[in-house]
């Protein structure tokens, strides 16, 4: 048996190592190519071994002095954005997990559709109640926009988490004179946590690289780091390749740590169920 599964094995290595390589390397080869002298970003192959330097992140904030500016928009956008989706989609959840009615599955329904749609249809009919509202170039445009796309995601994956609380639970805590509020916050959060990181990551990750509605929305105010990166790209005066992909990775790195420090949540969160019987 050990010798048939052995092949089999192999390649399920294999198809794991090609799959981490395709993911992986291209960001490696941006924060790779960041450290690089300009001379050598574009040589082919690429050289694993060089001489560090730090020029392109000098250049960056001494040229772009407002891509910081950027990322603290980008960061007060993202936290916004993780709470209002939490604040909506947490006492959804519970409606969809504990009732039943046929305009609750109409309304879910609803929560789909809306999430279908592509964002750049939207955007022409949005672009004049935000004006009329005075919401443009705010932080709180974007927040909404974001919570809007992802609430209807984030309230199917919470459902899901809190259909595996027991309702014996929920019956326990009203006997004991609980509240609905009283419910949420101490019996159905606390085991659902791992639904709310999954939650929370897939929210932060598309906000904090979102291009489209910060492009639109947002001018000076407001303006998050995928938008300067944008201009960078297009400047009338040639790309300055390296401070781009130096701006890539000053953005990519709180992405990437956390998710590092959610991860053991994340993933015992996304795989939770998976081997229920």
């Amino acid at each position: 048996m050990l010798g048939r599964r052995a092949p089999e094995n192999a390649v399920r290595w294999l198809l794991l190592a090609l799959a981490v390589f395709w993911s992986a390397a291209p960001i490696v080869l941006v924060v790779q190519s960041s450290f690089k002298a300009s001379n050598r970003i574009f040589e082919f192959p690429p050289s694993l071994w060089f001489t560090p330097t730090f020029e392109h992140y000098v250049t960056l904030f001494r040229q772009w002095p407002e891509f910081a500016p950027t990322l603290l928009n980008s960061a007060i956008v993202t936290l916004g954005a993780g709470a209002l989706t939490l604040l909506v989609s947490v006492p959804a959840a519970y409606a969809y997990s504990r009732y039943r009615s046929r305009l609750l599955t109409w309304s879910a329904f609803g929560m789909l559709a809306v999430r279908m749609f592509p964002p750049i249809v939207i955007t022409l009919p949005l672009y004049p109640v935000v004006r009329a509202l005075n919401l443009q170039d705010t932080h709180l445009v974007l927040i909404i926009l974001y919570a809007t796309f992802f609430v209807s995601l984030s309230t199917w994956v919470m459902k899901a988490f809190i259909d595996e609380v027991p309702l014996e639970l929920d019956e326990s805590a009203k006997l004991d004179g609980a509240s609905v509020l009283q419910l949420l916050f101490w019996i159905i959060l606390p085991l659902s946590r791992h639904g709310i990181v999954a939650s929370v990551v897939f929210v932060v990750v598309y906000a904090w690289k979102e291009f489209l509605f910060a492009f639109l929305f947002t001018t000076s105010a407001a303006r998050t780091a995928p938008a300067i990166i944008s201009e960078m790209l297009g400047s009338v005066t040639g790309v300055a390749w390296g401070p781009l992909l130096a701006a890539a990775t000053v953005q990519l790195v709180p992405l990437l740590v956390f998710v590092l420090l959610v991860q053991r949540f994340l993933v015992k969160g996304l795989t939770i169920g998976s081997t229920k019987g």
